[in-house]
């Protein structure tokens, strides 16, 4: 190939777009409630700290608890 057939190729040209903070920070901040929601879940509830009585949601969360390092019996 000569160098004015490969002068004449195209290169794609990659285009990132850009995000404002304003569009995403609703989402981090709901993500990041609901990855704290699930934490109090899985490491204090049935604890000091138990909300509900009873210990459905300790055998809900029991593998996960210990799969993070929680010790719960």
């Amino acid at each position: 190939m000569s160098q004015a057939a490969a002068a004449s190729i195209p290169v794609p040209t990659l285009a990132i777009p850009v995000i404002p903070v304003r569009q995403i920070l609703p989402w981090a901040m709901f993500v990041g409630l609901l990855a704290l929601i699930a934490l109090y879940f899985v490491s204090s509830e049935q604890g000091a700290f138990a909300v509900f009585a009873g210990t459905g949601i300790h055998e809900w969360v029991h593998d996960g608890r210990h799969l993070l390092g929680f010790p719960c019996h």
